[in-house]
């Protein structure tokens, strides 16, 4: 009897004491994803990642800003958020505890601002993702005209990017090769028997 006294006294407590003195996770654990929308450039890849629709963004065009949500709620913690940001703005943390008493705190927002088309002066992106794309480009070699021309180019928006490629005529892929096809002689049913 004693020494199964000894025996257990030895091996210590069995059990965690949660919920009275803070329960250790491992490096590993995934558990709330955090946000730090000071890095966030508001691209929308984690948007497009997360397989519960968690995470959502929203774009205001008469205020000019683009809304980053996320529904803790809705989260499986899978970590394809954390994956696919470009910036690593979005890390998931060791927090597990994440009862409420009030609903609207299962959720996190961010709001970022948008830059105007040049042309239409419509918001189209968030102006931290088009500063982003540009210190890209200067990184990647492009200086000079190259740079300026991209600028120019991403500076407007997709539709008024098409109807400016529509009106050049150096854009207007058709035409460059018409003339190519033209010198072909086109063999009928008969002349090939």
């Amino acid at each position: 009897m004693f020494k199964l006294l000894k025996t257990v006294l030895k091996t210590g407590d069995p059990t965690a004491k949660y919920p009275f003195a803070p329960f250790e996770v491992h490096d590993d654990f995934r558990g709330k994803p955090e946000l730090k929308a000071s890095q966030c450039i508001a691209c929308g890849a984690c948007t497009r990642a997360c397989p519960a629709n968690a995470l959502i963004m929203e774009t205001d065009e008469e205020n000019g800003t683009r809304r980053w949500e996320l529904s803790i709620a809705r989260c499986i913690y899978c970590g394809r958020c954390e994956e696919v940001c470009p910036t690593h703005a979005i890390e998931l943390t060791d927090q597990f505890e994440l009862a409420v008493t009030n609903k609207a705190d299962l959720y996190e927002h961010a709001e970022f601002n948008l830059s105007n088309c040049t042309e239409c002066e419509r918001p189209f992106v968030a102006t931290k993702l088009l500063n982003y794309t540009f210190d890209s480009l200067e990184q990647a070699g492009l200086t000079g005209a190259q740079l300026e021309m991209r600028k120019r180019q991403l500076s407007t928006c997709p539709e008024c990017r098409r109807k400016a490629n529509m009106l050049d005529d150096k854009n207007v892929t058709c035409d460059r090769y018409i003339s190519k096809y033209d010198q072909i002689p086109v063999v009928t049913e008969e002349e090939g028997a």
